[in-house]
């Protein structure tokens, strides 16, 4: 019979997403759960045991809502705090300390940047607003499709009527436009198609878009920068491939088709995505060297119909990020002349595990 694993007393605090610290009556940290190493880039071995006015300085709110927990006993939450910590790393955060009385801690620090509160208000609010901008779209592209299928006909018709060469060239024209907007029609339609998820291997997808592109664009060099200790994600093969061939696609249309594109794969500990927390999620980074997207479009990228090329259908980007969000993950972009990274999180596959004999 397995002996019984001996839980942590402050196990359960390394499930929650929020930075949780616990301290003793000297303010000398006592535990930190995953989310806090994180947060503070540091691991928990190096904050156990060290002094919390050591690790964030004295911030006046902060140093306030000790006090009064310390002194009077109930819960104090300071607002928008600035602490410092590491060599040049500043903070704003929201601070809840609630007294406690569990193995030696007297105090619970509970630790909201208020920098990721405005960031996953701004990417809900954004995702929403997308979300309606690609209804609009779909409905249109609905609207639209039905009467292209009548012109293209009826030019094909009126062309078996016409004995002039000449006039002919004006229904071809006619019916090689309405195959072009069909064509951009089912492009956007086709972004809502149903999943088909299987665990499928990141870096073999990688791999498959790096052959796309260097068949296309010969004067384009892909780098690998992969960690290749990942573990498979649960997703649609085909999904992730368009999704990644967009973005490097327009990469190489941005540079010209000469330039350098990097394919980098990391692993991103204590994730919040799509207000599911995750432990372990994948970061994948596709970065090129090009000109940088234009600041009047840059917020408006992922917009249905927005693109920064002449010629260019608007398409790409909105397909990948829906792509993406079907996935349960965030795409965001950081671009300037010379730099362009485009950053996918996606969540990790979750292996189950065996059950253990009695």
């Amino acid at each position: 019979m397995t002996a019984p694993t001996q839980l942590h007393p402050f196990s359960g605090l390394d499930l929650l997403s929020s930075a949780i610290l616990l301290v003793d009556a000297k303010l000398v940290i006592r535990h930190a759960n995953p989310a806090a190493e994180n947060l503070f880039a540091t691991s928990a071995r190096q904050l156990v045991g060290r002094s919390l006015k050591k690790l964030v300085g004295e911030p006046p709110g902060l140093s306030a809502a000790l006090d009064n927990a310390l002194k009077n006993n109930w819960s104090y939450t300071g607002h928008n705090i600035q602490i410092s910590f590491g060599e040049d790393s500043q903070l704003n955060i929201d601070c809840t300390v609630t007294p406690v009385d569990a193995d030696g801690a007297r105090l619970l620090l509970e630790v909201r940047p208020i920098d990721q509160q405005l960031k996953a208000a701004r990417e809900e609010q954004l995702a929403q607003q997308q979300q309606a901008n690609r209804e609009l779209v779909r409905n249109l592209a609905h609207e639209i499709k039905n009467p292209l299928g009548g012109i293209r006909g009826s030019a094909q018709l009126l062309e078996r009527e016409l004995a002039s060469e000449h006039l002919k060239e004006y229904t071809q024209v006619i019916i090689k436009e309405a195959d072009r907007l069909q064509d951009l029609m089912q492009r956007l339609l086709s972004s809502h198609r149903t999943m088909q998820p299987a665990l499928v291997n990141i870096h073999e997808i990688l791999e498959r878009v790096r052959r796309l592109i260097h068949a296309e664009y010969h004067g384009v060099r892909v780098r690998r920068d992969y960690d290749t200790s990942l573990p498979d994600i649960t997703g649609d093969r085909e999904q992730l491939i368009q999704a990644i061939l967009n973005i490097s696609r327009n990469a190489a249309q941005a540079m010209q088709g000469s330039g350098e594109i990097i394919f980098r794969t990391r692993a991103a500990r204590q994730v919040t995505l799509a207000k599911k927390h995750y432990r372990l999620a994948l970061e994948l980074q596709v970065i090129d060297n090009g000109p940088g997207i234009a600041e009047n479009i840059r917020d408006k990228i992922f917009y249905p119909l927005v693109s920064g090329r002449e010629n260019g259908s608007g398409l790409g980007l909105t397909i990948s990020q829906s792509f993406v969000q079907q996935h349960g993950g965030t795409i965001e972009v950081q671009s300037r002349p010379g730099y362009t990274c485009f950053s996918l999180m996606l969540p990790l596959a979750r292996k189950n595990k065996p059950k253990e004999e009695s």
